[in-house]
Formats: structure tokens, C-alpha cells, sequence
């Protein structure tokens, strides 16, 4: 009998399988397909995380006072439009059409994301979190090496035509898989309350909290720097580097592969492994890594690229497995929704403003004034962590007894 944390991980493996396709896809294919300017594919990148900004908050509350099977469900479909949407904007090169549909698919991963965590706690005791959260990233960051390789070898203006009806097929095939997860009642709330009261307080309690609000912070400054990066990427290696566009793509796959090494990492060694060590790890390794990517650039060399991008997927791939634990013992469950919405605000929502910034900055200043922008919020991303008090946290445990 296949059990919630089975179903999510198959689930998981199609929607991500799409979602990576689009993350690596959109950059490439606005070169070949729509010839767009560093401008235009921070707009496009920034499409991408639109969602995660305007859905988050939203989507928070319906994982609060709905039923999570459902709203897995709903998720899964809606990216299967999205995607549908985006082959129809290639076919036709529609710009416009191919935009709106890439942050169409973004909701629901978005929506998906948020009753997956919400789920987990509900399935699984607070000992095997860990190994719960580990288990559904992998196909995430499996998928985040895979996808970028073969985008990276095969990615033509022909080949483009066919790459998001796949990922339509595969999400359909996601979404038979949902249909044995278990049902999950809805929370009854104790008092009814308004929808910006319940938002407010999802908001008050992060921003209360000292490990949640580090959390966020740092959150912040990683995916800030992480979409300056992808916009400042494309042209950077035909530029600077002087490779062909695919040579991102390749660079997006050794990213995936840490992601997944990472992800594999954690399982094996997160119950014995103190927090602290892992969530401080994360954002120092990406910001050392990015100092290779930026002397890389400087050098015209193009193995150091795949180095750094393979340590800014390692380092942060265990530290979103154990940041998703910390959230899931420290928040009340009523609130878990709203809280988990909250912190992905901070983790995606900051890309589109990433983008777009950077955008303006590679299009005036050049990829390797984009390269430096990238670094500097890497760095602060890894202060933020680093004069916290997650340095302190030493057991999930220890902060579910807290908790309660």
C-alpha cells in the first residue's frame, strides 16, 4: 500500500520534472526562439517567480482551511494548463501567451509545495521529518540535474517545440498518482476569523519568531542572488566565456547534481548531523561557490563554472530540508499553512525582483557587473544565518519540546 510520503514523492517527481524544465528552459529558449534581450529574460525569469509572490500568501490560507488532497490535485492541473500554454506560446511565438503561461504553471507549484508540507507532519512523527522532507526534494533535485543536462545538449529552436507538451504528458501521469494519496480532514478553525487577520498573523508570528525570521531573511538574499545569477548567466557565457547558449544549461546540471547529492546527503546523515551545522553550512558553501562562478568569468574559464554551480545546488539543498523540519516543529499546526506561505514569500517571491534588477543591470552594466551583484547577495545571505540564532539550534527535538 502506497503511504502520503510514496504519493507525494511520485507526485513530486512529475511537477518538478516541469517545473525544472521551464527554470532552465525559459532563459534558453527566450534567446532562440524569441531572440529576447537581457531585458526581456529578466522579465521572463521574473514571470517565472510571480507566483511564488502573488500565490504564496493566498494559497497559504486555503492549506489552512481546506482539504489537502484536493488541493494536491488542484495543483497538479493547474500546471498541466500552464505547461500547455507555453508549448502554444513557442508554437506561435507568442511572447506574451508564453509569459503568462509560465507563471500560470508556477501556481501550482506553489500550491503544491505548501500541502506537501503541511501534509508531512500530518503522516509522519517528528523523528522522521527529516527523512520525510529529504524524501520528496529528491525528485526535485534529480529532476534539477537531469532536466538542465539534457536542455543543455539538445536545446535548439526546434527542439524547443516539443519540450513543455512532455512536460504536459508528464504532469497527467503526476496527477494519476495523486489519486491514492489518503484524505486529510480539514482544521476547524476555533473562531472565525478575516482573511487579513489570519494573513496578519502568519506574518506577526515569522516575524516574531527569532529562527523563523533569520530563516526568511536569509531566504531572502539566497533567491535574490540565485535569479541574478540565472539572468546574468546566458549572456555571461557568450560573452565572457564564449560558449554556445547550451553551455548554461550544462552549468544548470551540475547545479542539480549537488542539489541531489546534497538531498541524498541529508537523508543519510540528518538525524545524527546537529542543525545548526547544516543551516549555516547552506548559504556559506553558495556564497564561496559563487566566488568561483564570478573568478571563472574573469578567466574565461569554463570548468570552474560547472565547479561553483555544482556547490550553490549542494550546500542549499540540505539547508531547504532542514529549514522545511525547523518550520514544521516550531510552527502551531492551525498556523502551518500560513507560516510555511509566509517563508515561501521570502524564498521565491524575491526572484522576480532579482530578475528584474538584474536585468537592468546586466542590459546597462554588462554580465560581469550582474556576476558581482549575485555575489554580494550571496554574502548576506550567509551573514543573515550567520548572526542568528540558528547557530544554536543543535536538535529538532529539543525545539518540538519548546514548541509544546
Amino acid at each position: 500500500m502506497k503511504t502520503a510520503v510514496t504519493t507525494l514523492t511520485r507526485a513530486a517527481a512529475a511537477l518538478h520534472f516541469a517545473d525544472q524544465m521551464a527554470l532552465v528552459a525559459v532563459p534558453i529558449l527566450a534567446a532562440l526562439v524569441f531572440e529576447a534581450t537581457a531585458q526581456t529574460i529578466g522579465l521572463l525569469v521574473a514571470c517565472q517567480s510571480l507566483a511564488h509572490l502573488l500565490g504564496s500568501l493566498p494559497f497559504g490560507l486555503l492549506v489552512d482551511r481546506h482539504d489537502l488532497r484536493r488541493l494536491a490535485l488542484v495543483s497538479v492541473g493547474v500546471s498541466v494548463v500552464g505547461a500547455a500554454g507555453a508549448a502554444a506560446g513557442i508554437a506561435f511565438e507568442t511572447l506574451l501567451l508564453f509569459g503568462a503561461s509560465i507563471t500560470l504553471a508556477g501556481f501550482g507549484v506553489v500550491l503544491f509545495g505548501l500541502s506537501a508540507l503541511s501534509i508531512l507532519p500530518r503522516a509522519e512523527p517528528v523523528s522522521a521529518l527529516a527523512a520525510a522532507n529529504a524524501r520528496i526534494e529528491l525528485p526535485r533535485a534529480f529532476n534539477a540535474f537531469l532536466v538542465p543536462l539534457a536542455v543543455g545538449v539538445i536545446a535548439t529552436g526546434d527542439s524547443a517545440l516539443w519540450l513543455f507538451p512532455l512536460a504536459v504528458l508528464v504532469l497527467i501521469w503526476g496527477m494519476q498518482q495523486l489519486r491514492g494519496l489518503p484524505y486529510f480532514e480539514a482544521r476547524k478553525l476555533t473562531e472565525q476569523l478575516s482573511l487579513i487577520k489570519q494573513l496578519r498573523d502568519g506574518v506577526h508570528f515569522v516575524a516574531g519568531h527569532s529562527l523563523l525570521l533569520s530563516v526568511a531573511l536569509c531566504a531572502i538574499f539566497w533567491n535574490f542572488a540565485f535569479a541574478a545569477l540565472l539572468v546574468a548567466m546566458v549572456p555571461a557565457v557568450q560573452t565572457l566565456f564564449e560558449a554556445p547558449a547550451g553551455a548554461f544549461g550544462i552549468a544548470m546540471a551540475f547545479l542539480g547534481l549537488g542539489g541531489f547529492l546534497g538531498t541524498w546527503t541529508i537523508r543519510r546523515i540528518g538525524a545524527w548531523v546537529r542543525p545548526n551545522i547544516v543551516l549555516l553550512f547552506g548559504p556559506g558553501s553558495s556564497a564561496l561557490a559563487m566566488i568561483v562562478v564570478y573568478t571563472a568569468a574573469q578567466a574565461q574559464a569554463i570548468v570552474p563554472l560547472y565547479i561553483g554551480f555544482f556547490f550553490v545546488g549542494f550546500g542549499p539543498a540540505m539547508w531547504l530540508i532542514a529549514q522545511n523540519s525547523l518550520r514544521q516543529v516550531v510552527a502551531p499546526p492551525q498556523m502551518l499553512g500560513r507560516i510555511n506561505a509566509v517563508i515561501q514569500t521570502a524564498i521565491y517571491g524575491v526572484r522576480p525582483i532579482g530578475a528584474l534588477v538584474a536585468g537592468t543591470v546586466v542590459g546597462a552594466l554588462g554580465p560581469q557587473v550582474g556576476l558581482a551583484l549575485a555575489l554580494a547577495a550571496f554574502a548576506l545571505s550567509f551573514a543573515a544565518c550567520l548572526f542568528s540564532g540558528l547557530r544554536r539550534v543543535t536538535s529538532f527535538a529539543a525545539l518540538a519540546g519548546e514548541a509544546a
